[in-house]
């Protein structure tokens, strides 16, 4: 098999921070897929890599980032939460018209917050600068994330390096375009962590010593946590207005992230003056676990992103 990876040579030192897209394998649905493509390198790292699937049409369209979940420990852009059939969050997407872009992103213990948000921001600023090849629309992106990833989308929906500074951006990857998202859609993710630090976990079966997600995730001494806790919540920046349209869907019996969490980030958004929409599931778990909703959640997420992104 013929590679279709671009030769290296002796000039390629030091090494890019990211790599150009290679060809798009064309299904026979007309999907073009592009797989495994590097948006960012650290040295050190493993590469971040990130996967685009794109809707047949006659020009650009619309994408949506894909953020995965996994208590910022675990998780892979390939595979969604397993109540989510991957056919139909893929296919309620690209047959709307909207680009899918699912990403990986640095898990905790290889490196503490914020390295994942800066992953995140890396990886739309790919999107952006790649547009032309990849036949996406530049200007209409969203992000969509559960879980871990769903408190990633709502912070590279509410971060922004014009009001917040530069720390939170990153220099990893593309640099020079920008990072901001039309929409965001957020499954039952974290948004105040200091009103959950030290909460003993929920009970998990076969992982006795399975690290405390929020714990590893902040890094640091214990005396730095309350502090760090506060710059990796979502809340503390929803407060400065600005924000582009949530939608937070939630279930209401959610023993992992407390249903708490959405109401927080919907209450702080709208007061802030922002468009919110919170869903909650009764019944449901966390990942939804319990509720036969699910195909009408994902058509929500679905409606809400493509009504934001091709107005």
């Amino acid at each position: 098999m013929t590679s279709t990876a671009p030769a290296r040579t002796e000039t390629d030192w030091p090494p890019p921070p990211f790599h150009a897209p290679t060809p798009a394998v064309t299904g026979t649905d007309g999907v073009r897929r592009f797989h495994g493509l590097t948006y960012a390198t650290s040295p050190g790292y493993r590469p971040r890599l990130l996967d685009v699937h794109v809707p047949p049409a006659e020009g650009p369209v619309p994408a949506v980032v894909w953020i995965h979940g996994g208590g910022w420990l675990e998780g892979d852009r390939r595979y969604p939460p397993p109540t989510v059939p991957v056919e139909l969050l893929h296919g309620a997407l690209l047959g709307a018209g909207l680009a899918l872009v699912s990403i990986d992103y640095r898990h905790s213990l290889e490196a503490p917050f914020p390295a994942q948000l800066h992953d995140v921001k890396a990886a739309i600023r790919y999107v952006r600068h790649h547009a032309g090849a990849l036949g996406i629309d530049r200007e209409r992106i969203g992000a969509w994330g559960e879980s871990a990833g769903g408190h990633l989308a709502a912070l590279a929906g509410l971060v922004r390096a014009d009001t917040h500074g530069p720390g939170l951006e990153g220099t990893e990857g593309v640099r020079e375009e920008d990072s901001g998202v039309l929409a965001v859609v957020d499954w039952y993710g974290v948004s105040d962590i200091a009103a959950i630090l030290g909460q003993p976990l929920p009970p998990l079966p076969g992982e006795p010593s399975y690290p405390n997600p929020i714990e590893t995730l902040l890094g640091g001494p214990e005396a730095e946590r309350p502090e760090r806790a506060r710059v990796a919540s979502p809340v503390t920046y929803a407060v400065d207005g600005g924000a582009p349209p949530f939608l937070l869907v939630h279930g209401r019996e959610d023993q992992v992230v407390p249903y708490s969490q959405s109401e927080t980030l919907a209450r702080a958004l709208t007061e802030a003056g922002g468009e919110v929409t919170l869903r909650p599931v009764e019944g449901a778990d966390h990942i939804f676990l319990g509720s036969a909703e699910v195909p009408a959640i994902v058509a929500h997420g679905v409606d809400f992103l493509r009504g934001h992104l091709t107005s």
